[in-house]
């Protein structure tokens, strides 16, 4: 993987975030990559649960203070920087006091999803995107983990289709059986078209539950990881016809050498 750019999007990320499959593979897909000579980025919300003075987080002015639309509605996009210790890897995080700044993740202390979470995977989407596009860093793969992360490639490849700097970035998904119950606001569907997105892609969004968004990010994917030992048999099915190419489920201690070939190539080629 020597200097290949590869971006990584996640939901979460250790140090930051308890340990779950998302947040381990998170940290370890892009230790491997720096390891081994590439180049990395990653992005990740900045929840308000993440101490900002433990994790030296600071506030990047240069890429902060442009507005994303939000159904209608101008949001402030803040970015923040920290470096995984020890590691030299930057973790950029995508930050706003309406969607981000309460004290937990997805759900509040009853468990209960955050009724504004199809807002918050919106403007993390178009905040990765936009901060890449301010970097002028065009990445040979972009790595999509986590399902709060999982419009930015319906995004990339429909709201942002004309934007050069992705004109040769491979889209990689890891689907993961870390789910949540019932659905997003039902509204979802009418917010993501309210950004011009073609009905006809997004028509399972008429029900924003875990595997209807998982089965967008496969729709808009070049290629595909099982983050899980075992899937929902409804999206085992959608993963085999999408007649994409597909990396079975890897622990963290034998991913290595298969993620590096499958990066190589099935997905660079």
């Amino acid at each position: 993987m020597k200097d290949k750019r590869i971006l990584y999007v996640s939901s979460e990320v250790v140090p930051y975030l308890p340990e779950t499959e998302i947040s381990s593979m998170s940290f370890e897909a892009p230790r491997m990559v720096n390891k081994q000579g590439g180049q990395i980025r990653i992005f990740m919300p900045r929840y308000g649960n993440i101490n900002e003075r433990r994790h030296q987080l600071h506030e990047v002015i240069r890429l902060s203070g442009i507005n994303l639309v939000i159904n209608d509605l101008d949001m402030p996009l803040i970015i923040k920087v920290a470096s995984i210790p020890k590691e030299r890897i930057q973790v950029y995080f995508i930050d706003n006091e309406e969607y981000f700044k309460r004290k937990a993740t997805l759900t509040d202390e009853d468990g209960k999803l955050y009724s504004d979470n199809d807002e918050r995977a919106i403007f993390f989407a178009k905040g990765v995107i936009e901060t890449v596009k301010k970097l002028n860093w065009a990445p040979d793969i972009i790595h999509v983990n986590g399902w709060l992360a999982s419009l930015l490639p319906i995004y990339l490849k429909e709201y942002y289709k004309n934007e050069p700097l992705f004109t040769e970035s491979k889209i990689v998904t890891s689907i993961y059986n870390q789910s949540f119950e019932g659905t997003l606001d039902k509204g979802m569907i009418n917010k993501v078209k309210f950004d011009n997105i073609d009905d006809a892609a997004i028509k399972v969004l008429e029900t924003p539950n875990f595997n209807n968004l998982m089965k967008i990010a496969i729709d808009y994917s070049d290629a595909l990881i099982k983050g899980s030992s075992e899937l929902p048999q409804e999206l085992e099915d959608y993963l085999k016809a999408s007649e994409k190419p597909v990396l079975d489920y890897y622990s963290q201690e034998d991913f290595a050498e298969p993620y590096t070939e499958f990066y190589n190539t099935k997905v660079l080629n």
